[in-house]
């Protein structure tokens, strides 16, 4: 079986991916072997993104765009299966950038042959698609596409799903543990069906491998939990399976989506952009109204996971360090990466620099141990308060601030959220994407790229390089300004920058030094060095 897996940088397809290859912890959660060998190809913008995931050799990862045509047609070539588990959820425009991905995957599928296509949509009351919100509207309109295309199409519809990193149950998770007492709209005594993320993952594994006519199955199906719950119930039962003491609720009738959206995005890490089309789902009522999945793919033998195992599960990954998957692991809409000014491709314009070095007497590994664990509650090493005001200024105007905070607390990837910033690039020093012949094999990179709320585009590079008897911290941010707006901004914090980033500069080396007489293989050894883990990741 061959298969295509679009999103698969996003959170149900970076889990998908590496469960139909057989990386998956759950031994029931793999492709049917009598369907014969498995090939997965990945369709993504950015190949970097999945450099260092565990499974990155097995599969095909090609770069391409699902708005253009020619790379999607190339990578529907060959293939049984396409995954199409995309949604442009923080665009402003989200509708038609996935009405359009639909109809070019959609053609490109039927041209190609492919046998059928398998998309994740969202559950949705049995009303009229100008009754529903925008969010749910795009989700009908982008299944009712697909079905469409001449390709047998099963659309699976999903209510909140249930998992560590997922937007849903980080919204869930913080709105329930920092607020004891809460005003709340009145939607949250509405029924909802969540599911598992582990019970979305065993749907879109067995359906694609359902052998019935193409008539039957080019359809929606709705899946859900054992458990149709109002957000209240979620919220109380959230606590109490987490230890918290029992949650005081007030529903008022005057919290719009706006307003809750602003809210969760104070309380939350979650920002406004994907807060208020969450919300606007919540205000419908999302239960199935038919289980007929359930004759083409049964049960497992213990059953759906109920909604406090499902809770249970979430919670230990998450304070295991074991997230899979992240809702922040998908590119913020509408912030440019490339190029970098100092790529060959930068074509002019001002760009402003604060460029800083010191010699380090720790090891190019110790140092570099430092670098790639900082941010999340680590911190920046410099001046807290200054990037706590700046973290909050960018949630006060809708930004994401620093509450994305890290997947993991030691391992970086290409493409991981890092508070404000993006990890757009990562070289470890010595490792096997180190030649690649724009810089010493022995040095090690970390670019940041920024995601807050700026009147420009920013960058932050950390590199490590070993030199006698010791090693060298370099450290460049780089600033684009946009407008009258960016020149202000910058000349404005330019001032702080000896403390911010000189600051960074000290007190990285020095920690560095300061556990330079502890073993490198007493704290992490590099992320490629390191075996693979045999936890249940799934929750």
């Amino acid at each position: 079986m061959r298969y295509l897996v679009t999103g698969a940088t996003g959170y149900i397809g970076g889990r998908l991916a590496p469960r139909l290859l057989g990386h998956g912890p759950e031994p029931d959660l793999v492709p049917d072997p009598s369907a014969g060998p498995v090939h997965v190809r990945c369709l993504v913008r950015n190949p970097d993104k999945l450099a260092d995931v565990p499974w990155a050799a097995d599969a095909e990862i090609v770069r391409g765009d699902l708005l253009d045509p020619d790379s999607v047609r190339t990578a529907c070539e060959d293939v049984d299966v396409v995954y199409f588990l995309v949604h442009s959820l923080s665009d402003s425009d989200f509708a038609a950038t996935d009405r359009r991905a639909a109809l070019i995957l959609g053609e490109a599928a039927r041209a190609a042959g492919v046998k059928r296509i398998v998309y994740l949509g969202g559950l949705h009351p049995d009303t009229g698609a100008g009754k529903l919100s925008a969010h749910l509207a795009s989700r009908v309109e982008v299944g009712e596409t697909l079905l469409r295309s001449g390709v047998p199409t099963v659309v699976l519809q999903a209510a909140v799903i249930l998992g560590s990193g997922s937007a849903s149950f980080e919204m869930l998770r913080y709105l329930t543990q920092r607020l004891p007492l809460m005003v709340t709209p009145r939607w949250v005594h509405n029924r909802i069906q969540p599911i598992a993320v582990r019970d979305v993952l065993r749907y879109l594994i067995r359906v694609a491998e359902i052998d019935a006519p193409d008539a039957e199955l080019n359809r929606t199906f709705d899946i859900g939990g054992p458990e149709v719950l109002t957000y209240y119930e979620m919220m109380q039962r959230y606590a109490r399976v987490a230890g918290l003491s029992r949650r005081r609720v007030l529903p008022v009738p005057v919290l719009s989506p706006s307003l809750s959206a602003h809210w969760i995005n104070v309380v939350t890490p979650v920002p406004k952009s994907i807060a208020k089309p969450l919300i606007e789902s919540l205000v419908h009522e999302v239960v199935c109204s038919e289980d007929d999945i359930r004759a083409r793919i049964p049960d497992p033998p213990g059953g759906l996971i109920g909604y406090d195992r499902a809770v249970e599960l979430a919670l230990s990954r998450i304070t295991d360090g074991e997230v899979e998957t992240r809702w922040s692991g998908a590119t913020v809409a509408n912030v440019p990466s490339d190029p970098l000014p100092s790529d060959p491709e930068w074509a002019g314009g001002d760009v402003y620099l604060d460029e800083r070095e010191q010699a380090c007497a720790a090891t190019p590994e110790r140092l570099w141990t430092v670098v790639e664990g900082i941010g999340g509650e680590r911190g920046w090493y410099s001046f807290p308060l200054a990037w706590s005001v700046r973290g909050w200024m960018d949630r006060a105007v809708g930004g994401v601030g620093l509450s994305r905070g890290r997947r993991d607390p030691h391992d970086l990837r290409t493409g991981d959220a890092l508070d404000w910033w993006r990890v757009e690039r990562m070289v470890e020093p010595g490792g096997p994407r180190a030649a690649d012949g724009d810089r010493d094999p022995e040095e090690g990179l970390l670019r940041l790229r920024a995601e807050m709320k700026v009147p420009g585009r920013a960058w932050l590079e950390m590199s490590v390089r070993p030199r006698p008897g010791g090693s060298t911290y370099h450290q460049r941010a780089v600033f684009i300004p946009h407008g009258l707006p960016g020149y202000l901004y910058w000349w404005s914090v330019a001032p702080f920058h000896g403390i911010v980033f000189g600051g960074m500069v000290r007190n990285i080396t020095r920690t560095a030094e300061r556990d330079g007489d502890v073993p490198a293989t007493a704290g992490r050894r590099p992320s490629w060095l390191r075996a693979r883990r045999d936890r249940d990741r799934a929750a």
